[in-house]
């Protein structure tokens, strides 16, 4: 199962902001006077009006936040090249789902994002993680969170209370959006490899076939194999929510998409795979 291999990258990497002309031994010009060093490499060049905002601040914080909460969670990191940086707390407590398939559990997630590259807001929201061998992270569409300028005045650090936005997040989007699990299961896929074309078509995420032979990519033949390997003999037939899971597979674990990027096409596969049902 996933939740006992989760990836543990270093996030609290060495980082600071230094002078620029300290590396170059020139002025520099108004809005590029800094750099931010991470793990000994430039990672960026920001003015002086930027706070800069360490992982032992922003990750530590949210720690406390979770130890505070009182919620019991596994935790994945993720370290992109030391510039980019997410953590997910799965929960697991009273709240844990199963859908129609009761062995099929799926999980609240929060993820916290920070970076030293200006790729990532730092951010969090919730989500959700399905425990199966055949899927691993899977974030969903959450209007719960929020985002931290990077401000010499925000640098300071005011984040939300957790329990008040855990508890928001379950009565007004949790099991709206479990439900909507639901009702993909009931829809059957006469047809896979029409249904991964035409997933593609309207959302572009990569190319169905390449070459001058049309042969399938890479990718669409992986979507096409996790469909056809899902471990559950309780789903009897491919359908919607085992689609739209091979596809989510793909995108966080083969397409090279910043942590952003691919919460943004998770929305939109699944808008447009829900749209089936």
């Amino acid at each position: 199962m996933y939740l006992n291999h989760l990836r543990q990258d270093e996030i609290f990497v060495r980082s600071e902001i230094k002078p620029l002309r300290e590396f170059t031994g020139i002025e520099s010009r108004r809005g590029l006077e800094n750099a931010i060093v991470s793990n000994g490499k430039i990672v960026n060049v920001v003015s002086n009006r930027y706070g800069h905002i360490p992982n032992e601040l922003f990750f530590g914080k949210a720690e406390k936040m979770m130890s505070d909460s009182g919620l019991e969670y596994l935790k994945r990191s993720i370290n992109r090249a030391d510039r980019s940086f997410t953590v997910d707390y799965i929960i697991q407590d009273k709240n844990q789902f199963s859908l129609k398939n009761k062995k099929d559990l799926i999980l609240p997630l929060l993820r916290f994002t920070n970076s030293y590259d200006g790729s990532e807001k730092t951010s969090g929201h919730f989500g959700f993680y399905r425990e199966t061998c055949s899927n691993g992270l899977h974030v969903s569409y959450s209007e719960i969170e929020f985002s931290i300028r990077h401000t010499k005045k925000s640098a300071v650090m005011i984040m939300p209370r957790l329990n008040s936005l855990f508890e928001k997040f379950l009565d007004n989007e949790y099991y709206e959006v479990i439900g909507k699990f639901d009702a993909m299961i009931d829809v059957k896929i006469p047809d896979t490899e029409k249904f991964v074309q035409e997933i593609l078509e309207r959302t572009k995420l990569f190319k169905y076939t390449s070459g001058k032979n049309r042969k399938l990519t890479n990718n669409a033949y992986k979507v096409l194999e996790i469909i056809d390997s899902e471990p559950y003999p309780e789903y009897s037939s491919q359908n919607l929510w085992l689609g739209y899971n091979a596809f989510n597979w793909v995108l966080h674990n083969k397409l090279k998409k910043s942590f952003s990027q691919q919460e943004r096409l998770d929305r939109l596969l699944f808008k447009e795979v829900y749209a089936m049902v």
